[in-house]
Parts: structure tokens; sequence; C-alpha cells
């Protein structure tokens, strides 16, 4: 046992400097940093101080984070009632769909994200491609204003984060023993009922890593409230650039990033908290 210890400690010390300096010590220097004053020009004074944090108490700032934080959880909902199917069907496909199926996930990686963002902005804009399509049908008889609003920040929020829910499922789903579910219908389980006991219990990590994987992007991922929300949707993350940017308030700018770290930690702890209680014996 003691040399097997000797043999491993130096493949893990390059993993564990690696978290040390490039996670750990940025964290400290954030929450340090949160509690300085803002220098006059650039940069932040080593005088401690709670006013970053109180500042975040306003009722702006308030509204920024309930909006993230709804925003968040909106889309994190529509993607997983979306992507879970996707993710479950794709895993009982045949070995050659699954490549095919694969590919076609890939292909939205290779192009920039902000290039396919601005296909939305044509998508929505006023007599764009939905407005005529939806005129052509008769459905609607003038342009509907769609970009710059909520439900387009969600649709892009959704079609950008889509791809690591499905892809978790799938991870997930393809590892699982599918023979417990024909077990559980021998046994006069029904579908639903062989489902809900069986086949999601098994996938529930799969389930936690993609919401993981997109609730927190979804916090703070700016760039695309700016691009199709405009300036009418805020959220934490166009806070912290703003401050960063125009605003150059450096300590400000760290006391939200850090009750941003704060928040999505609770939530996964929460979430964790709620799959382990209902997943089965010896799932992680």
């Amino acid at each position: 046992m003691a040399e097997s210890r000797k043999t491993i400690w130096p493949l893990l010390l390059p993993i564990y400097l690696f978290t040390l300096v490039f996670v750990f010590a940025p964290l400290v220097y954030l929450v340090v940093l949160s509690f300085m004053t803002r220098a006059e020009v650039w940069g932040a004074v080593p005088r401690l101080t709670l006013d970053n944090y109180k500042r975040i108490l306003e009722p702006l700032y308030l509204r920024v984070f309930a909006e993230s934080i709804r925003l968040a959880v909106s889309s994190t909902a529509i993607i997983l009632l979306a992507g879970y199917p996707f993710g479950y069907f794709m895993a009982r496909m045949s070995p050659r769909w699954k490549k095919r199926m694969m590919v076609l996930l890939m292909i939205p990686f290779w192009t920039s994200t902000l290039i396919r963002l601005n296909g939305w902005i044509i998508v929505f804009r006023s007599n764009g491609v939905l407005d005529k399509f939806l005129m052509a049908l008769g459905l609607t008889d003038r342009p509907l204003k769609l970009l710059y609003s909520y439900p387009a920040v969600l649709v892009g929020m959704v079609y950008a984060l889509l791809p690591y829910m499905i892809l978790s499922v799938y991870s997930s789903a393809e590892k699982m023993d599918w023979s417990l579910t024909e077990a559980a219908r021998d046994l006069g389980a029904g579908r639903f009922q062989a489902f809900v006991t069986i086949t999601l219990k098994h996938t529930l990590p799969g389930v936690l890593s993609g919401v993981i994987l997109t609730f927190i992007p979804s916090m703070g991922l700016f760039f695309i409230a700016d691009l199709l929300g405009g300036n009418k949707i805020v959220l934490v993350g166009s806070v912290i650039q703003e401050q960063l940017t125009k605003g150059r308030n450096l300590p400000f700018a760290a006391a939200l990033s850090v009750v941003l770290f704060v928040l999505t930690s609770l939530f996964i702890a929460l979430y964790r908290r709620i799959v382990h209680t209902g997943e089965p014996e010896g799932l992680y």
C-alpha cells in the first residue's frame, strides 16, 4: 500500500498544482479583492470595506440577480425537457445512427457562438424570417417585436446550451443496463412505471451533469442577453462586464462575482441533495 502511494503521488502532483494555481488561488484573490476599496483611476486600494456587498443589496442589483435566476431556471427547465428525450432516444439508436447524431451535435461547436446567435437576430428581427413565415400562414397580420425581448434571450440560451444536456444524458443512458428495464416489465411494471423506477433513476447522474453545465453558464452569459435582449434584459454577467470596462470598479465586480459563485453553488448543492435522496443504492 505504501509503495502504491509513493508511485501515484508524482502523477497526482501536477493536478494538485494546477488546481491550486489556476482554481484556488484566483478564487482567494477574488474574495480578497471584493473587500477592497476602489481606486480613483483603476484598480483597488488595500483598504478593507463592506460597501461593495452593501451596494449589492440596492433594489437595482437585487432585481438583476432575480432576473438572472429566473432566466437560468427557465432555460434549464426547457433544456431539460427537450434534451432528456433527445439524449435518451439517441442512446437507444443503432451504432451507425449514434455516430450520425453525434456529428450533428458537434457541428454547431465548429462555428463561433456569436456567429450562430447573429443568425437568430435575422430570424427574430422585425420583418425577418419568422415574421414573414407567420404572416404567410395568416397567423399574424403585422410584424412582431420579438427581437430584444425576454423570449428571444430565452431561445438563445436554450439554443446555446442544449447540446450539453443532450450529451450528458446520452453518456449516462448509454451505460445503462437495459435488461433491468426489461426485467421490470416482465414483473408487471408498465412502461411509465419502469421508466420512472429504473431508467430515470439510473440516468440521474447525466441529468445532474446537464443541469450543472446549463444552469451555471445561463447565469452569466451576458453576450447572449446583449445580442438578443439589447439593454432590456440585464444579467449579473452584464453588470460585472460593465463594471470591469466602463465603471472600472474592480472590487464591486469581484463582490458581484463572489455572490454569483455562492448562489450557483447553493443551487447545485440543493439539487444534488434532492437527487441523492432518490438515487438507487450504489449509483455513484
